[in-house]
């Protein structure tokens, strides 16, 4: 799967995004190791901090399942800057894959490259 596929099931996964409070759908693509790739999407809550993004939503339904060694996130965001992964999010994606790739778009289909590790250059480990 190359990277415009992976960007486009990101895409794909906005569109089912409960997101009523900030407006901002988002969608993520979690690649694993094996090529099996896992949706996940924001859904917002009242109480803002019951909210989850929709990296951690792919991270969980993908850990859930048994899979825990990630390649590659694609994360969509409509919007003119690059959506990137929040703290809360590159510090759980560091969790079980600390060198994997992070895809970031934004609207008009560009996106940006970088490999978690540079996000989060300091990631909590015990």
């Amino acid at each position: 799967m190359n990277d415009r596929e992976l960007l486009r099931l990101a895409q794909e996964a906005s569109t089912r995004a409960y997101a009523p409070y900030s407006n901002f759908p988002v969608g993520a693509a979690l690649e694993c190791e094996d090529g099996t790739v896992f949706l996940g999407c924001n859904v917002e809550n009242a109480a803002f901090g019951e909210c989850i993004c929709a990296e951690r939503t792919a991270v969980v339904k993908a850990v859930s399942e048994g899979y825990t060694k990630f390649r590659r996130i694609a994360v969509y965001g409509t919007g003119k800057n690059y959506c990137m992964p929040c703290g809360a999010c590159r510090q759980v994606l560091s969790e079980f894959s600390p060198d994997m790739e992070v895809l970031a778009s934004k609207e008009g289909g560009g996106y940006v490259s970088y490999p978690l590790n540079k996000l989060l250059a300091y990631s909590f480990k015990l």
